[in-house]
């Protein structure tokens, strides 16, 4: 038993001194790191901080202001570095109109908004503008404005008569309203047209100027036994004309384009396709204005004629002086009247013209223009006749 408590008292002393030992060893470890020791450190980092080894480069380049300017030079001498704001370099100003220099210190918001101010020229600015020549000047003769009873007018009778105006200038003033028509249209047999030597397929794109034009333009394909591609292109001269192809084709297959009433409507679109090659399908008698305009474009494209008018058959009318004004709106209807009525004398009968080709043929034959439209103040003929009555037939 006493030995036992010996090595147990041995064993408990042996642990002791262990434990003295680590204790000891690392109490040698802490006083090998003094507080000495850690300033000398400290100074040293200072030191390292305060002299860095990027200087000597700085020095050596120093940092230049510099002004951009916008046109950039062909050879740049050194390499300085340029502070320039990267927003200004996304706004694009045409090289002509643009400021000179840019000031990269100033605000860049301000700069973007004097650039906006400047406004870019387009494209479309430099294209002719088309400036077709100004129509002849029509003077009206000075004729006494006599009282008007009987009217006749050169058209067809209108099949709608609650909606003619010149049947509603007759019941307001109490005038007798006559229609007879002093032309016919007539259309080219296909042998005619083939004398032409115009082959209808060659061309990509027709421009049309009135359903008459339409009508006979369909009629000769189908006596030539052509049948009109769906990738031919129309161009009509009002939405009139227009819709009137739906009698031959189907209007939503077909690429189609219309104008407000005259060619110049027309010049944007036409410009647009002036790769193609274009039809125009005109009368014997017809407004040369249109090939004017045509010629202006500098455009590919072939008059070609198929249909014509001619001098309808007036034996059955005795006598024109009865009538007190004559209506007409075509060159070839003053042509007819010349042709059937050889001997007429014009005397107190007033006549009236729509257009100025129909206006100078009048002069041409011989007789008196004594109404003219249009004009500035009646774009129309029925308003042209109607200031006229309320002169004439005011008593």
């Amino acid at each position: 038993m006493a030995k036992k408590a010996t090595k147990k008292i041995a064993s408990k002393a042996n642990k002791k001194t262990e434990s003295k030992k680590k204790v000891t060893s690392q109490k040698a470890k802490t006083k090998k790191i003094t507080p000495k020791k850690i300033e000398a450190k400290i100074v040293k980092a200072k030191k390292s901080l305060a002299k860095p080894k990027s200087t000597k480069k700085v020095a050596s380049k120093p940092i230049k202001k510099v002004k951009t300017v916008t046109k950039t030079p062909k050879k740049v001498t050194g390499s300085p570095i340029k502070k320039v704001d990267t927003k200004i370099n996304l706004v694009k100003v045409s090289a002509k109109k643009a400021p000179k220099k840019i000031i990269a210190g100033t605000d860049y918001k301000e700069q973007i908004n004097n650039l906006d101010s400047i406004k870019k020229q387009r494209k479309s600015a430099k294209k002719p503008i088309i400036t077709l020549p100004p129509p002849p000047v029509i003077e009206v003769s000075n004729f006494p404005k006599n009282k008007i009873k009987n009217v006749l007018i050169s058209q067809p009778k209108p099949a709608e008569p609650d909606k003619n105006p010149y049947l509603d200038l007759g019941s307001r003033y109490g005038l007798n309203i006559n229609f007879r028509q002093f032309i016919k249209v007539e259309g080219l047999s296909s042998q005619e047209f083939r004398l032409q030597r115009i082959e209808i397929l060659h061309y990509g794109a027709v421009i049309l100027t009135s359903k008459l034009s339409v009508d006979h333009y369909f009629r000769i394909c189908n006596e030539m036994r052509v049948t009109v591609p769906d990738s031919m292109k129309f161009f009509c001269i009002n939405e009139q004309t227009a819709y009137y192809l739906q009698k031959y084709i189907q209007y939503r297959k077909r690429k189609i384009f219309f104008g407000h009433g005259t060619m110049l409507d027309l010049v944007d679109v036409i410009r647009k396709n002036k790769e193609e090659k274009f039809l125009l399908p005109v009368s014997d008698v017809h407004k040369e204005q249109i090939v004017d305009f045509l010629d202006e474009l500098k455009i590919t494209y072939t008059k070609s004629v198929f249909y014509k008018t001619v001098s309808a058959n007036l034996s059955d009318m005795k006598n024109l002086n009865e009538y007190d004004l004559l209506v007409f709106f075509t060159p070839a209807g003053i042509k007819s009247l010349k042709q059937n009525f050889p001997n007429f004398k014009q005397g107190n009968t007033r006549i009236a013209a729509f257009g100025h080709t129909a206006a100078q043929k009048v002069k041409e034959l011989g007789y008196r223009l004594d109404i003219f439209a249009p004009n500035p103040f009646n774009p129309s003929m029925s308003g042209a006749i109607n200031t006229y009555l309320k002169e004439s037939n005011k008593r």
